[in-house]
């Protein structure tokens, strides 16, 4: 709105209305602007939550031997993130942009949703909240939709990178005058690092433009569902999503810009974007207010973020990175959430194939697997067999577990950051 309004003032040639059109001005000012809202909306948003007697229960001590200590802190903390995140969007984003009205619509369905199911648990003391079943569709409809509009709208089009080489081994980047509607993604560490999605279906011959968008479709909803669930799984200890989020936010909010830049873009030969420019002002957004949660979600927390942040906080990531063509950086750059992920699956598979013949079997003390760190020996199954039962050997405080997260959180966002020149 603000955006509108002194680019209408720039007119009438008033002293500072041209720096609204600086994306760095806008983008410093969202994240300014959203750790104050957040530290500000964080304390009365607490206060009330206390006031009202809403809070979390005690939490059984065989998964966290400090659950105890957490009984009584308000939950559904994704409010002031979601709060955090639109007000400065809204107040320095340009509007009309296609992109950003995707990253609005994502954090409000995803916040909704989590929120719903936070509220069944937390007011209702319903135990298991949301069927699993609706929010993996809810998830699944936010990827969907997200795929179906960039497919469509005639405002999601990109400049093809061209490479001409020159004698003495000189490469020249340019690009397409015209935009177009791409199917191409980005391929870490490959030279020529362009996934064709439309190249992938090129057995169904002269449909295979269209199967290559079925197919991007697709991906889109399994990067949604999968990022957000990631998150959610990763939500378990102070402080431990809101880090590692703000660090990927850093990541996506540095491929974001160097794409909207034609020039940054032609120097490390990768696609232009025209319009991603205000993703990085979402970002800067999403990375403020994920620092200013953090002022009251680090050990000891005040807050949980519940389902109401960790839902929202993973689809935000998936579809930025789907915008940006980044997609299949994701492994890389979001390696926590997946291993967070693939630890669950291995442990409830195992568990289950060894099940059937009458056996206890579990991969790892505990999943998520950041709880593997903090599970004491007496608190074992004793009845089960653990492949890794050794592994770490003593247990962990949250805060030592939570910041090495955050180490390796900040080492595969470099690697992940490095990919624009190393292939």
């Amino acid at each position: 709105m603000l955006y509108y309004l002194f680019r209408f003032l720039e007119q009438y040639d008033i002293p500072g209305a041209h720096v609204w059109s600086y994306i760095s001005f806008r983008a410093l000012l969202t994240l300014i602007l959203s750790l104050i809202i957040s530290a500000w909306f964080g304390e009365k948003f607490i206060k009330n939550m206390r006031r009202r007697n809403i809070g979390e229960t005690a939490r059984d001590a065989s998964v966290d031997p400090y659950g105890e200590k957490k009984k009584g802190v308000p939950t559904m903390g994704g409010i002031i993130i979601a709060v955090s995140i639109l007000v400065p969007v809204l107040l320095l984003g340009r509007m009309r942009n296609i992109y950003l009205l995707l990253m609005i619509g994502t954090t409000l369905w995803l916040g909704l949703l989590g929120f719903l199911d936070d509220y069944i648990k937390v007011i209702k003391k319903s135990k298991d909240g949301l069927r699993p079943a609706y929010k993996l569709i809810g998830q699944m409809l936010v990827g969907l939709i997200v795929g179906l509009v960039l497919w469509f709208s005639p405002d999601a089009k990109i400049h093809e990178n061209i490479i001409t080489e020159k004698q003495g081994q000189e490469i020249m980047v340019t690009y397409k005058s015209e935009p177009v509607k791409s199917l191409k993604t980005t391929i870490p560490f490959v030279k020529e690092h362009n996934l064709d999605y439309s190249s992938v279906m090129s057995f169904f011959g002269q449909y295979k433009n269209m199967a290559g968008w079925i197919l991007f479709v697709l991906v889109t909803v399994f990067i949604v569902t999968a990022v957000s669930n990631g998150a959610n799984l990763n939500d378990g200890m102070d402080g431990m999503c809101a880090g590692n989020s703000a660090i990927v936010g850093v990541a996506l909010g540095i491929f974001a810009y160097v794409s909207s830049h034609i020039g940054y873009a032609s120097y490390f030969n990768i696609m232009y974007i025209p319009g991603s420019q205000e993703l990085v002002v979402f970002i800067c957004a999403f990375v403020g207010a994920m620092i200013g949660f953090l002022w009251y979600n680090a050990n000891p927390a005040q807050v949980f973020m519940g389902d109401t942040g960790s839902l929202m906080i993973g689809g935000i990531i998936g579809v930025c990175a789907v915008i940006i063509h980044k997609e299949l950086l994701l492994p890389i750059l979001c390696g926590i959430f997946l291993v967070e992920s693939l630890s669950v699956i291995v442990q409830t598979r195992v568990f289950a194939y060894y099940k059937k013949r009458g056996q206890k079997v579990r991969v790892f003390r505990a999943t998520p697997i950041h709880d593997n760190f903090r599970k004491l020996d007496k608190d074992l199954d004793p009845e089960s067999r653990f492949i890794f039962r050794n592994w770490p050997q003593r247990q962990f405080s949250e805060q030592k577990i939570t910041v090495r997260f955050w180490i390796v959180s900040i080492i595969l966002a470099a690697i992940a950051i490095i990919t624009l020149k190393v292939r």
